[in-house]
């Protein structure tokens, strides 16, 4: 009879239950079998063959768990269902999410580099599954992180070509996988090269110059080709912007900058240059042409010289000149697109390739053209070349009525928007300035209403209805135009969509529009007798319109919350793009501080993510940037509890860019923020207050606390009175040779309550912590005892408190000090507070008393009565 059938029929035979763990156990199902020889151990407990089994079992499926649990068997396994084609798609997701995980552990890198992983993951990356790639590039990305030897070896085995042409495949997330793979790798290398070398397996490792050389050469190479695709080509030009210029100019070192100029100049300008409608060129998207005017600008910023700019305009020249000296409307549009570009980007430049013999009349000429896409680049460079005021002057004179005919007479809006962005650009030049108005009264009310219905206007595509948010970026200097958008819900809402669209060129012209509506441009005030000068010598004097007044200002600044602008620039914050410059960060710091101004604000603004945004602002920005981000930062932390606004790990991020405005170039007010935040930091717990330290905040804060200014101050006091529970900062106070002690014990004399509060604070607490500074008290100043007889008798509860804690540290300190002060009239004022009474809160009673206690104890309240007594009893 089967074994199956006998147990069907009787679970109690155990022969048959012992004979079927034995099959289980040679087909390797070892749990199946350890329950069968469980069970008959159960049932014949002496029986030693079934004893036996059991033992071979439990060690055959420790050992099996050991193997599954091994790292190597997991890569293993990983490998084979994902290179397996039966494999079912659940199953193979599942394998090529744990190789990621396994690759972001150094062990399980290691193990997949050292078992021919890289010829594997090479496989994958062969594959036409775009999961299956994805994942092979994230495994990639784990085994290069912050590993020198690994990314040198991985590039030379996989080599460029590939990683380059998987990053210019049509698939957007895969070209963004690649293209971060690429990153990681650029930052491994580079890392690598900065670092000491220590030990001997780091002193033998070849320079990783020629694969980083490699790289760059194969990106240069990616511009003009026609197989990459525009997403592919844009992550090139975003990896060349992150990683060819220097970080800092302090660094004397931008021979890989002279290397691309070299290399590859034209290769950029061959993108730059292709107008897609007319030239067989590489395919672009509507990023492409942007990024590369960031890529121009941040190598020409990058260049030391005069010698090497000059090199650099006359490649420019050279290549804009050989386009248009060719036969035919095709090379004169490529030099004139390419000018456009420059113009957008290194500025100089694009002005030296536009004063080039026959340019601006090309340009003005093909203005009036009958095909649509020659009008377009024409117009196009018309705008940008306006930007200048040499430039804007000669088109105001010559262009204006141009662009007029073009924006009434065109029937086709893509060339009417553009018209009448050239238009806004020169009706704005003379910025806030009320009295320099360019146009007619109303007109630029008008240009500003067309901006707004073209921007709503959904059937247009995204490229022409982001010009009309450049429109109204020049226009919103005017506050008409201003209050006129924050009441049109609908236009700021169709703003804000293409915002966090995928068209990234809008970026700074939305910064732009909403910094003009925020009023958060720098303004300086002139001096009233300068303005009366000007206005006696019949100088020009700006004036400021009505509409800009503050509570004109802060009406617009509720209308853009409710409106959702919080959202709008979060999503531009994380937009991964060249086109979020430097410049458009500095605009979006700009708008978060407006919008933190109201403290009644600041949670709309935390609770949609601004707080989060504003850290990396804060670090990577401009200077005016960076101080903008750290001032909104310091406001929110100031008002809202900073547990909430910055949870988790967040909140010790928010450390370096407050104490950034601990400097001298920084205004008082934002001294004055930044000391009032890092008090709050620093009374969270002691990491916090480890982290102020490290980051070198101390003698700043120390710094301040001499400051003239009563509030900045008593705030620096306060955040000392916070620093000083944890030890390190204490031991400051335990050294000898510098007065600190002495400034804590002046301050608690002085008239400022705030001051007084907080430095009479910090001496309970040192005094309580370390009992031996309490004998230091008296050496400090001559006016100690009066100025502690004066906290004790002080009518702010809290100052009195801080006085009692004082008194019983120092009497419990030392005998001596305790005859000092009972022998004052600190015994008096002790012996009332004591009593307690009406308005004498508990505490400071009960700590009172026990100061007399402690005296009693020392016998000095006897010995001086004893004292008194026999003195009066004398002749």
């Amino acid at each position: 009879m089967p074994r199956k059938v006998a147990l069907d029929t009787d679970q109690g035979d155990v022969k048959a239950r012992f004979r079927r763990a034995q099959a289980f156990q040679k087909l390797g199902r070892f749990d199946q079998a350890f329950l069968d020889a469980q069970r008959c151990a159960q049932l014949e407990p002496k029986n030693k063959a079934f004893q036996d089994l059991l033992r071979q079992l439990g060690a055959q499926i420790q050992q099996k768990s050991a193997q599954l649990n091994s790292t190597d068997a997991r890569v293993q396994q990983m490998f084979s269902l994902l290179l397996d084609p039966s494999t079912k798609e659940c199953d193979r997701q599942k394998a090529a999410q744990n190789l990621v995980v396994l690759s972001r552990e150094e062990a399980g890198a290691e193990q997949i580099f050292r078992n021919d992983g890289v010829k594997l993951i090479q496989k994958l990356l062969q594959s036409k599954l775009e999961d299956v790639v994805l994942s092979a590039l994230r495994t990639l990305v784990g085994l290069c992180t912050g590993h020198q030897s690994r990314t040198m070896a991985i590039v030379n085995e996989l080599g460029m070509e590939q990683l380059c042409a998987v990053m210019g495949s049509g698939a957007s997330s895969v070209s963004l996988a690649a293209c971060h793979l690429l990153q990681v790798m650029f930052e491994a290398l580079t890392e690598g090269m900065k670092r000491e070398i220590r030990g001997k397996d780091e002193a033998i490792l070849p320079e990783p110059s020629k694969e980083l050389r490699s790289m760059l050469r194969h990106l240069l190479e990616m511009m003009p080709a026609s197989n990459v695709s525009g997403p592919g080509r844009d992550s090139a030009i975003n990896l060349l912007v992150k990683q060819v210029p220097r970080n800092s100019l302090k660094n004397p070192d931008n021979s890989l900058t002279l290397w691309v100029v070299d290399q590859g100049l034209k290769k950029i300008l061959e993108v730059a240059g292709t107008v897609p409608e007319i030239s067989e060129g590489p395919p672009l998207t509507d990023n492409s042409h942007m990024s590369c005017s960031v890529l121009l600008s941040k190598l020409y910023d990058d260049l030391k010289s005069d010698k090497e700019r000059e090199n650099f305009n006359k490649l420019c020249e050279e290549y804009v000149q050989q386009h248009f000296s060719r036969p035919g409307l095709d090379g004169k549009l490529r030099a004139i697109q390419t000018v456009s570009v420059l113009l957008q980007g290194p500025s100089d430049v694009g002005n030296r390739t536009l004063e080039m013999s026959g340019m601006m009349d090309a340009v003005i000429s093909l203005c009036a053209s009958e095909d649509v896409t020659h009008q377009q680049v024409a117009v196009e460079a018309l705008i940008h070349a306006a930007g200048k005021a040499k430039r804007a002057s000669f088109i105001t004179a010559n262009g204006v009525s141009l662009l007029k005919d073009l924006y009434k007479k065109s029937e086709n809006d893509r060339i009417r928007v553009r018209a009448l962005v050239g238009l806004c650009k020169l009706g704005s030049a003379g910025g806030t300035d009320f009295s320099m108005k360019q146009f007619a009264e109303g007109s630029t009310l008008k240009l500003a209403k067309q901006c707004r219905k073209w921007l709503c206007n959904e059937t247009l595509p995204p490229t022409s209805r982001r010009w009309s948010v450049e429109g109204l970026a020049y226009l919103t200097f005017d506050a008409d135009v201003k209050e006129d958008l924050v009441e049109d819900k609908n236009a700021l809402l169709a703003m804000f969509d293409l915002a966090k669209s995928e068209d990234k060129t809008v970026l700074f012209a939305v910064g732009s529009t909403l910094v003009n509506c925020t009023n958060s441009y720098d303004v300086e005030k002139p001096d009233p007798q300068m303005v009366e000068l000007a206005k006696y010598a019949k100088q020009h004097v700006p004036e400021e319109h009505p509409k800009d007044a503050p509570s004109y200002v802060e009406k617009r600044l509720v209308k853009l919350l409710e409106a959702g602008v919080v959202s709008a620039l979060v999503c531009m914050v994380k937009q991964e793009s060249p086109a979020l410059t430097e410049a458009c960060r500095e605009c979006i710091a700009r708008v978060f501080l407006a919008l933190v101004e109201r403290q009644e604000d600041r949670g709309t603004v935390v609770a949609q993510g601004g707080g989060k945004a504003l850290i990396p602002l804060a670090s990577d920005n401009t200077d005016a940037g960076k101080i903008k981000a750290a001032q909104a930062l310091a406001k929110i932390t100031i008002t809202s509890n900073p547990e909430i606004a910055f949870p988790g790990e967040r909140i010790y991020e928010v450390v370096r860019p407050l104490t950034s405005l601990l400097r001298l170039e920084c205004t008082l007010l934002q001294n004055f923020e930044a000391l009032m935040a890092l008090t709050n930091l620093a009374g969270i717990n002691d990491r916090l207050r480890q982290k102020i330290i490290k980051e070198k905040a101390v003698p700043k804060i120390e710094g301040y606390m001499f400051e003239e200014h009563d509030l900045v101050r008593a705030s620096a006091t306060e955040c000392m009175c916070n620093l000083v529970l944890n030890t390190e900062v204490q031991k400051l106070y335990l050294a000898t040779g510098n007065d600190r002690l002495k400034l804590l014990v002046l301050y608690s004399g002085e008239d400022d309550g705030r001051l007084r509060k907080a430095a009479a604070g910090t001496l309970a607490m040192l005094t309580a912590e370390h009992p031996e500074l309490c004998a230091r008290i008296p050496g400090t100043t001559t006016h100690w005892l009066e100025i502690v007889q004066a906290l004790l008798l002080s009518e702010i509860p809290d100052l009195r408190h801080r006085g009692v804690v004082i008194v019983q540290n120092m009497i419990q300190a030392e005998k001596s000090l305790a005859e000092k002060l009972i022998e004052s009239e600190a015994l008096e004022i002790l012996s009332v507070l004591a009593k307690g009474g009406e308005g004498m809160p508990d505490a400071v009673s009960k700590i009172a008393q026990n100061c007399l206690d402690k005296a009693m104890e020392y016998g000095i309240i006897r010995n001086r009565e004893e004292k008194e007594k026999s003195s009066g009893t004398e002749p």
